[in-house]
């Protein structure tokens, strides 16, 4: 099986593909400022200490509630705001979710990589305008789909001129609120592009808990684990001071005190996966 041979690149010498663990870590919903700069900071501080490139992630808007009475997060203006905040005082690069094309132009500006959504991963205006905004693109695979087929959602970005797309794993619906992750989708998706594992929202149940959903974070450590030794480019994790306070995707996220022994185990593994 052919491995995609060329790297992505994000910012400040970041790339993804190369022989680097990258992490894209932060809160789900930007929250607050607070929370935001709080938990990008520790995690910086980890990556800087463990040699692995960081960018920080938290979404403006989280579109895709399982209830319309389930927190988004702060309106585009202020959750902008507060990623840009986190950016300079950091000087970290910054991925965040965009749901609408509209909204590309104007989150570019901000966002050093732009993450589409699992659940829209074949809209094509979508991925369009996120391609030409010129920043790098980020796909979730979506629960629905064959790792085979995300070629063709790499295809609309690269028709647009942009070659700074690559994919991220999450796990494929298996019946009624509960993800599988099959880890032959990581080398099958690795012959077009560099692969990310969603380690937090494959351990999601989406509609888990009702109006929400829950989450089983005791089982990231194992499906982390099998990623790092198949050969992933790096991983997705959302953390928290306190996810069992936090306004969405608690139940799936890792403690942020917990995030230096999970990190050091993945680095273990990652090395020995490369």
């Amino acid at each position: 099986m052919e491995i995609f041979k060329d790297t992505v690149n994000i910012a400040d010498k970041i790339t993804v593909g190369g022989d680097r663990m990258v992490l894209f870590a932060g809160p789900c919903a930007a929250e607050s400022y607070e929370i935001c700069i709080e938990t990008g900071s520790k995690v910086k501080a980890l990556c800087e200490k463990l040699d692995i490139q960081y960018v920080f992630k938290s979404s403006f808007d989280k579109a895709n509630r399982t209830s319309s009475g389930s927190y988004r997060g702060p309106s585009k203006e202020d959750g902008l705001e507060i990623l840009s905040r986190v950016k300079k005082e950091l000087h970290v690069p910054i991925v965040t979710d965009v749901h609408e094309s509209y909204q590309c132009a104007e989150v570019a500006e901000v966002a050093d990589v732009l993450q589409i959504p699992a659940f829209l991963c074949r809209q094509t205006d979508l991925l369009k305008a996120a391609a030409r905004t010129g920043k790098a693109v980020k796909i979730k695979k979506g629960q629905f789909m064959a790792p085979e087929d995300m070629k063709y959602a790499v295809d609309k970005v690269r028709g647009e001129g942009n070659h700074n797309v690559f994919l991220t794993e999450r796990g494929a619906s298996f019946g009624y609120h509960t993800l599988i992750v099959d880890i032959r989708s990581l080398p099958i998706m690795r012959q077009f592009t560099p692969v990310i594992f969603d380690v937090t929202h494959s351990v999601q149940q989406p509609g888990g808990k009702g109006g929400s959903s829950g989450g089983q974070r005791e089982f990231a450590p194992f499906l982390a684990r099998a990623a790092a030794a198949a050969g992933v480019d790096g991983f997705f994790i959302e953390t928290h001071p306190n996810p069992d306070q936090a306004l969405s995707d608690g139940p799936n996220m890792i403690p942020l005190h917990q995030m230096e022994d999970f990190l050091k185990m993945l680095k273990r593994y990652w090395e020995i996966g490369k």
